[in-house]
Protein backbone atom coordinates (compact mmCIF):
# COMPACT_ATOMS: atom_id res chain seq x y z
CA UNK A 1 0.00 0.00 0.00
CA UNK A 2 1.03 3.57 -0.61
CA UNK A 3 2.83 5.00 2.44
CA UNK A 4 0.93 8.28 2.25
CA UNK A 5 -2.41 6.47 2.52
CA UNK A 6 -1.16 4.44 5.50
CA UNK A 7 0.08 7.60 7.21
CA UNK A 8 -3.24 9.41 6.73
CA UNK A 9 -5.25 6.50 8.10
CA UNK A 10 -2.89 6.14 11.09
CA UNK A 11 -3.25 9.83 11.91
CA UNK A 12 -7.04 9.56 11.74
CA UNK A 13 -7.09 6.62 14.13
CA UNK A 14 -4.72 8.39 16.54
CA UNK A 15 -6.90 11.51 16.43
CA UNK A 16 -10.09 9.62 17.28
CA UNK A 17 -8.42 7.71 20.12
CA UNK A 18 -7.00 10.95 21.53
CA UNK A 19 -10.47 12.50 21.61
CA UNK A 20 -11.85 9.55 23.57
CA UNK A 21 -8.97 9.63 26.06
CA UNK A 22 -8.88 13.39 26.63
CA UNK A 23 -12.62 14.01 26.40
CA UNK A 24 -14.36 10.90 27.73
CA UNK A 25 -18.11 10.65 27.23
CA UNK A 26 -20.94 8.51 28.53
CA UNK A 27 -21.25 4.96 27.27
CA UNK A 28 -24.74 4.79 25.78
CA UNK A 29 -24.76 1.02 25.61
CA UNK A 30 -24.85 0.29 21.87
CA UNK A 31 -23.97 -2.00 20.48
CA UNK A 32 -26.17 -4.02 22.89
CA UNK A 33 -24.66 -3.16 26.24
CA UNK A 34 -22.99 -5.52 28.67
CA UNK A 35 -25.41 -7.65 30.67
CA UNK A 36 -28.49 -6.31 28.85
CA UNK A 37 -29.58 -9.56 27.17
CA UNK A 38 -30.99 -12.50 29.16
CA UNK A 39 -28.48 -15.34 29.52
CA UNK A 40 -30.25 -17.68 27.10
CA UNK A 41 -30.22 -15.12 24.28
CA UNK A 42 -26.66 -14.03 24.98
CA UNK A 43 -25.53 -17.68 24.80
CA UNK A 44 -27.59 -18.32 21.64
CA UNK A 45 -25.93 -15.49 19.70
CA UNK A 46 -22.48 -16.57 20.90
CA UNK A 47 -23.11 -20.07 19.50
CA UNK A 48 -24.58 -18.66 16.28
CA UNK A 49 -21.49 -16.59 15.50
CA UNK A 50 -18.88 -19.34 16.03
CA UNK A 51 -19.20 -21.09 12.61
CA UNK A 52 -18.82 -17.76 10.81
CA UNK A 53 -15.76 -16.83 12.86
CA UNK A 54 -14.13 -20.17 12.00
CA UNK A 55 -14.87 -19.65 8.31
CA UNK A 56 -13.49 -16.12 8.55
CA UNK A 57 -10.22 -17.22 10.13
CA UNK A 58 -9.75 -19.74 7.32
CA UNK A 59 -10.54 -17.08 4.71
CA UNK A 60 -8.04 -14.61 6.15
CA UNK A 61 -5.37 -17.28 6.50
CA UNK A 62 -5.80 -18.25 2.85
CA UNK A 63 -5.64 -14.63 1.70
CA UNK A 64 -2.49 -13.68 3.58
CA UNK A 65 -0.80 -16.96 2.61
CA UNK A 66 -1.33 -16.29 -1.08
CA UNK A 67 -0.63 -12.55 -0.84
CA UNK A 68 1.34 -11.48 2.25
CA UNK A 69 1.39 -7.89 0.99
CA UNK A 70 -2.34 -7.64 1.77
CA UNK A 71 -1.77 -7.75 5.55
CA UNK A 72 -1.55 -3.96 5.72
CA UNK A 73 -4.76 -3.53 3.73
CA UNK A 74 -6.49 -6.05 5.99
CA UNK A 75 -5.42 -4.08 9.05
CA UNK A 76 -6.65 -0.87 7.42
CA UNK A 77 -10.10 -2.40 6.85
CA UNK A 78 -10.29 -3.31 10.54
CA UNK A 79 -9.11 0.15 11.60
CA UNK A 80 -11.69 1.76 9.32
CA UNK A 81 -14.48 -0.22 10.99
CA UNK A 82 -13.13 0.62 14.46
CA UNK A 83 -12.92 4.35 13.82
CA UNK A 84 -16.34 4.65 12.20
CA UNK A 85 -18.21 2.48 14.69
CA UNK A 86 -16.58 4.38 17.59
CA UNK A 87 -18.19 7.62 16.37
CA UNK A 88 -21.47 7.15 18.18
CA UNK A 89 -24.26 9.63 18.71
CA UNK A 90 -27.06 9.30 21.31
CA UNK A 91 -30.35 7.78 20.23
CA UNK A 92 -33.67 8.46 21.93
CA UNK A 93 -33.59 4.94 23.35
CA UNK A 94 -30.76 5.83 25.73
CA UNK A 95 -28.40 3.88 23.49
CA UNK A 96 -26.70 5.21 20.39
CA UNK A 97 -26.37 5.07 16.64
CA UNK A 98 -23.15 4.94 14.65
CA UNK A 99 -21.70 3.95 11.27
CA UNK A 100 -20.45 0.37 11.15
CA UNK A 101 -17.62 0.54 8.61
CA UNK A 102 -18.10 -3.08 7.54
CA UNK A 103 -18.80 -2.36 3.87
CA UNK A 104 -15.18 -1.59 3.00
CA UNK A 105 -13.70 -4.78 4.46
CA UNK A 106 -16.50 -6.86 2.97
CA UNK A 107 -15.90 -5.52 -0.55
CA UNK A 108 -12.17 -6.09 -0.23
CA UNK A 109 -11.96 -9.42 1.62
CA UNK A 110 -15.42 -10.96 1.64
CA UNK A 111 -18.07 -11.31 4.37
CA UNK A 112 -16.54 -14.06 6.51
CA UNK A 113 -13.23 -12.21 6.81
CA UNK A 114 -15.17 -9.14 7.92
CA UNK A 115 -16.84 -11.28 10.60
CA UNK A 116 -13.44 -11.79 12.25
CA UNK A 117 -12.46 -8.14 11.84
CA UNK A 118 -15.83 -7.05 13.20
CA UNK A 119 -15.50 -9.29 16.25
CA UNK A 120 -12.02 -7.91 16.99
CA UNK A 121 -13.33 -4.35 16.63
CA UNK A 122 -16.17 -5.09 19.05
CA UNK A 123 -13.82 -6.63 21.61
CA UNK A 124 -11.57 -3.56 21.58
CA UNK A 125 -14.56 -1.23 21.84
CA UNK A 126 -16.00 -3.16 24.76
CA UNK A 127 -12.69 -3.17 26.64
CA UNK A 128 -11.41 0.32 25.73
CA UNK A 129 -14.55 2.41 25.21
CA UNK A 130 -17.22 0.60 27.28
CA UNK A 131 -19.15 0.33 24.03
CA UNK A 132 -20.94 -3.00 23.84
CA UNK A 133 -19.87 -5.88 26.04
CA UNK A 134 -18.41 -9.36 26.31
CA UNK A 135 -21.65 -11.16 27.21
CA UNK A 136 -23.34 -9.45 24.26
CA UNK A 137 -20.37 -9.93 21.92
CA UNK A 138 -22.13 -12.77 20.12
CA UNK A 139 -25.26 -10.71 19.42
CA UNK A 140 -23.30 -7.64 18.36
CA UNK A 141 -20.99 -9.67 16.14
CA UNK A 142 -23.96 -11.38 14.53
CA UNK A 143 -25.58 -8.07 13.58
CA UNK A 144 -22.49 -6.03 12.68
CA UNK A 145 -20.05 -8.78 11.68
CA UNK A 146 -22.31 -11.33 9.99
CA UNK A 147 -25.63 -9.94 8.74
CA UNK A 148 -24.21 -6.54 7.76
CA UNK A 149 -21.26 -7.95 5.77
CA UNK A 150 -23.25 -10.71 4.06
CA UNK A 151 -25.90 -8.23 2.96
CA UNK A 152 -23.20 -5.80 1.81
CA UNK A 153 -21.50 -8.55 -0.18
CA UNK A 154 -24.74 -9.65 -1.82
CA UNK A 155 -25.63 -6.07 -2.79
CA UNK A 156 -22.14 -5.42 -4.17
CA UNK A 157 -22.00 -8.60 -6.25
CA UNK A 158 -25.56 -8.12 -7.45
CA UNK A 159 -24.87 -4.57 -8.62
CA UNK A 160 -21.69 -5.69 -10.39
CA UNK A 161 -23.57 -8.44 -12.26
CA UNK A 162 -26.15 -5.87 -13.36
CA UNK A 163 -23.36 -3.68 -14.74
CA UNK A 164 -23.72 -0.86 -12.22
CA UNK A 165 -20.82 1.61 -11.89
CA UNK A 166 -18.29 0.76 -9.19
CA UNK A 167 -19.15 3.85 -7.14
CA UNK A 168 -22.84 2.94 -7.07
CA UNK A 169 -22.12 -0.68 -6.15
CA UNK A 170 -19.89 0.44 -3.28
CA UNK A 171 -22.33 3.09 -2.06
CA UNK A 172 -25.33 0.76 -1.97
CA UNK A 173 -23.28 -2.04 -0.44
CA UNK A 174 -22.01 0.08 2.47
CA UNK A 175 -25.28 1.94 3.04
CA UNK A 176 -27.63 -1.05 3.03
CA UNK A 177 -25.18 -3.19 5.01
CA UNK A 178 -25.15 -0.50 7.70
CA UNK A 179 -28.94 -0.37 7.84
CA UNK A 180 -29.27 -4.16 8.00
CA UNK A 181 -27.01 -4.20 11.05
CA UNK A 182 -29.52 -2.08 12.93
CA UNK A 183 -32.52 -3.95 11.59
CA UNK A 184 -30.94 -7.14 12.95
CA UNK A 185 -30.24 -5.47 16.29
CA UNK A 186 -33.89 -4.41 16.46
CA UNK A 187 -35.03 -8.01 15.98
CA UNK A 188 -32.51 -9.23 18.55
CA UNK A 189 -33.92 -6.80 21.10
CA UNK A 190 -37.46 -7.68 20.05
CA UNK A 191 -36.79 -11.40 20.59
CA UNK A 192 -35.33 -10.75 24.03
CA UNK A 193 -37.96 -8.20 25.07
CA UNK A 194 -41.21 -8.81 23.16
CA UNK A 195 -43.95 -6.23 23.49
CA UNK A 196 -46.92 -7.03 25.69
CA UNK A 197 -49.15 -6.30 22.71
CA UNK A 198 -47.88 -7.55 19.37
CA UNK A 199 -44.97 -9.62 20.63
CA UNK A 200 -41.60 -9.79 18.90
CA UNK A 201 -42.60 -8.06 15.66
CA UNK A 202 -44.19 -5.09 17.40
CA UNK A 203 -41.13 -4.62 19.61
CA UNK A 204 -38.72 -4.94 16.66
CA UNK A 205 -40.67 -2.41 14.59
CA UNK A 206 -40.63 -0.01 17.52
CA UNK A 207 -36.85 -0.28 17.83
CA UNK A 208 -36.42 0.13 14.06
CA UNK A 209 -38.57 3.24 14.04
CA UNK A 210 -36.50 4.80 16.80
CA UNK A 211 -33.14 3.95 15.24
CA UNK A 212 -34.23 5.21 11.81
CA UNK A 213 -34.06 8.87 12.85
CA UNK A 214 -30.32 8.76 13.41
CA UNK A 215 -29.23 5.72 11.42
CA UNK A 216 -30.52 6.66 7.96
CA UNK A 217 -28.28 9.76 7.58
CA UNK A 218 -25.36 7.89 9.15
CA UNK A 219 -25.74 5.01 6.69
CA UNK A 220 -25.79 7.38 3.72
CA UNK A 221 -22.71 9.18 5.04
CA UNK A 222 -20.92 5.85 5.47
CA UNK A 223 -21.77 4.91 1.89
CA UNK A 224 -20.26 8.14 0.57
CA UNK A 225 -17.13 7.78 2.70
CA UNK A 226 -16.62 4.17 1.58
CA UNK A 227 -16.79 5.28 -2.06
CA UNK A 228 -14.10 7.89 -1.37
CA UNK A 229 -11.84 5.32 0.31
CA UNK A 230 -12.26 2.83 -2.56
CA UNK A 231 -11.43 5.62 -5.04
CA UNK A 232 -8.28 6.43 -3.05
CA UNK A 233 -7.24 2.78 -2.98
CA UNK A 234 -7.92 2.52 -6.72
CA UNK A 235 -5.46 5.35 -7.28
CA UNK A 236 -2.67 4.20 -4.95
CA UNK A 237 -3.13 0.44 -4.41
CA UNK A 238 -4.06 -1.01 -7.79
CA UNK A 239 -1.89 -4.08 -7.29
CA UNK A 240 -3.60 -5.03 -4.03
CA UNK A 241 -7.07 -4.42 -5.44
CA UNK A 242 -6.13 -6.56 -8.42
CA UNK A 243 -5.32 -9.50 -6.15
CA UNK A 244 -8.69 -9.05 -4.46
CA UNK A 245 -10.67 -8.75 -7.69
CA UNK A 246 -11.85 -5.21 -6.91
CA UNK A 247 -9.71 -3.54 -9.57
CA UNK A 248 -11.84 -2.62 -12.56
CA UNK A 249 -9.27 -3.85 -15.05
CA UNK A 250 -7.91 -7.35 -15.61
CA UNK A 251 -7.04 -9.14 -12.39
CA UNK A 252 -3.36 -9.64 -11.73
CA UNK A 253 -1.95 -13.17 -11.63
CA UNK A 254 -1.76 -14.91 -8.27
CA UNK A 255 1.36 -15.92 -6.45
CA UNK A 256 0.95 -19.48 -7.74
CA UNK A 257 1.27 -18.11 -11.26
CA UNK A 258 4.71 -16.76 -10.59
CA UNK A 259 4.27 -13.26 -9.22
CA UNK A 260 6.72 -12.41 -6.47
CA UNK A 261 5.36 -10.11 -3.79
Amino acid sequence: MNRRVIKQISLLIAYVMAIYIVFPNNAYGMHIMEGFLPFNWAAFWWLAMIPFVIAGVRSIKKTVTLHPSLKMLLGMAGAFAFVLSAMKIPSVTGSCSHPTGVGLGTILFGPTAMTVLGMIVLIFQALLLAHGGITTLGANTFSMGIVGPFVSYGIYKGCQKLGAPLWLSVFLSATIGDLMTYITTSFQLGLAFPAASGGVMAAALKFMGIFAFTQLPLAISEGILTVLVINTLSAYSQKELGFLGVFTGKELPTRKQGVKE
